[in-house]
């Protein structure tokens, strides 16, 4: 009993230390790091390419409208697939780094640069990256907190944004 306990207490002080290392190291970006570009918006100071809007919606005239797809990672997986195969790039899931980097902190719900992403959903997001601390869940960036989360499944259902490596 007492062993148990010892590894409960640790898993939990991990999980403090974490938190606030994530917290006091966490930089985000501005409007002057993108360059919009219709649907996709270059992410100039990472290199990367975003979608603007959330899997589901579409882009028209600076908006994004429609209903948000939520999805688990395997049906991730197969939207992927056939985007990429489309031969529009390589798009995936970012990191939780990635996605963390997108968030304003010192905006209202969503917690999203609206001009550059608009209609984001108030809600968690997919990173494709698995948890360390338990490798069986995911991590997420919930655009309605601010705070990002490695407590989901991959079954469970959640929103996307995609991103891919900006080719040069």
């Amino acid at each position: 009993m007492n062993n148990i306990f010892k590894k409960i207490l640790t898993f939990y002080f991990k999980c403090i230390i974490f938190s606030i290392f994530a917290i006091f190291n966490t930089v985000h970006s501005t409007s002057a790091d993108y360059v919009v570009r219709g649907k996709t918006v270059i992410d100039l100071r990472n290199g990367l390419e975003w979608m603007r809007c959330s899997h589901g919606q579409n882009y028209d005239n600076e908006k994004c409208f429609g209903n948000v797809v939520r999805l688990n990672q395997k049906q991730v997986e197969v939207v992927l697939k056939k985007l990429n195969l489309e031969g529009n790039g390589f798009w995936r899931l970012p990191s939780k780094k990635e996605l963390e980097m997108i968030l304003c902190n010192e905006c209202d719900p969503p917690k999203i640069n609206e001009i550059i992403f608009p209609s984001t959903a108030k809600e968690p997001y997919w990173t494709g990256q698995k948890n360390w601390i338990s490798p069986k869940n995911y991590w997420s960036v919930n655009f309605m907190t601010g705070y990002s989360y490695g407590r989901f499944f991959p079954q469970k259902e959640l929103a996307i944004r995609f991103v891919k490596n900006r080719q040069k």
